[in-house]
């Protein structure tokens, strides 16, 4: 009976976590750019002009125009620029980078760093796991590491954000039909909500 309890619960907690998640990110975006950019608006204008929901619909234009601000070379400059100066920071650079790599990892421009999801045998055990090259050409390693016969592999964890880069032997990695994001799901989820066949490339 304790055993069906605690897998339905598990069940429920697989179901509402995302939901969740996903709810309280657009919650948090709404009142942010509401309050933030709602007031900027009412003080620019009148009350009599001012809707609710101004603040969010300014949000999303602002967040459009930074994309395509982005995409120029001087942009980009400037970003490298406050980087370097936010590097000389101690506290601020661990924080900064780590939350900056960690959504570089899901932008669809770094997509395409990952070279391709794959099973890296473990050993002579027959046991696989599932993860992302994603560095093949190992001439940009330190050295020590740059052994060309290897690749670095990134291994997410299951139901948590974080992983492990290993490198590896080419002859260890077999290449996989999945996309990055059917990878990260099955593998953030244990395989417990599935996905497409796995097929080998």
């Amino acid at each position: 009976m304790l055993k069906l309890i605690n897998k339905n619960i598990l069940t429920g907690l697989i179901t509402l976590l995302p939901v969740i998640m996903t709810l309280y990110l657009l919650y948090w975006f709404v009142v942010t750019t509401e309050t933030i950019l709602g007031g900027v608006i009412q003080s620019l204008t009148s009350e009599a002009f001012y809707k609710p929901g101004m603040g969010v619909v300014a949000g999303l234009v602002v967040a459009f125009l930074v994309g395509l601000v982005m995409h120029t070379i001087i942009a980009r400059k400037l970003l490298s620029s406050i980087e370097r100066l936010v590097k000389r920071v101690p506290v601020i650079k661990s924080i900064y980078l780590s939350i900056r790599d960690l959504l570089d990892y899901f932008s669809s421009e770094k997509q395409n760093d990952f070279e391709q999801v794959v099973s890296v045998t473990i050993g002579e055990t027959g046991m696989q796991v599932i993860g992302l090259v994603t560095q093949a050409d190992m001439s940009k390693m330190p050295q020590g590491l740059n052994q060309k016969d290897n690749v670095l592999v990134y291994i997410p964890m299951s139901y948590g954000i974080g992983g492990f880069a290993v490198i590896v032997p080419r002859t260890s990695t077999k290449p996989l039909k999945m996309s990055m994001e059917d990878a990260m799901r099955f593998t953030l989820t244990a395989g417990v909500t599935g996905t497409q066949k796995l097929d080998n490339a």
